[in-house]
């Protein structure tokens, strides 16, 4: 049986933290703004994207972060910004969930990916 790694355990952490950024934003601009919830889904995204790269640089992979991979960091992140919207998008639309609930559902489909590409990418 395979032990999770450390840095997967530091990925979750920092997932978390980017989680409570992410979803304090959105909720802030969906519920208290009333922007629509997929804007407030990119902004609250954004956001917390850049605070990632520099949470996983530092702590998750402890690597030095350069300016060749935060401009590469966000351009792997367009495959998670693309599935997360894909899901929350269906969740909302589709399975009638609560817009304020959808986006934490598609986090458990989003963070495994998530944290293969930003391995390959924060490493290289």
């Amino acid at each position: 049986m395979k032990v999770i790694s450390q840095e997967f355990i530091r990925f979750i952490v920092v997932g978390i933290i980017n989680t409570i950024n992410y979803y304090i934003t959105y909720l802030l601009l969906h519920e208290i703004l009333e922007i629509n919830y997929m804007v407030a889904h990119i902004i609250g995204f954004l956001i917390s994207l850049i605070i990632s790269f520099f949470l996983n640089s530092y702590f998750t992979f402890k690597v030095r972060p350069t300016l060749s991979k935060f401009l590469q960091f966000p351009l792997t992140q367009l495959f998670n910004i693309a599935v997360s919207s894909f899901f929350v998008y269906l969740f909302v639309e589709h399975f009638r969930i609560d817009s304020t609930i959808a986006p934490i559902l598609s986090i458990f489909i989003t963070v495994p990916l998530t944290f293969i590409i930003t391995g390959k990418i924060l490493k290289k």
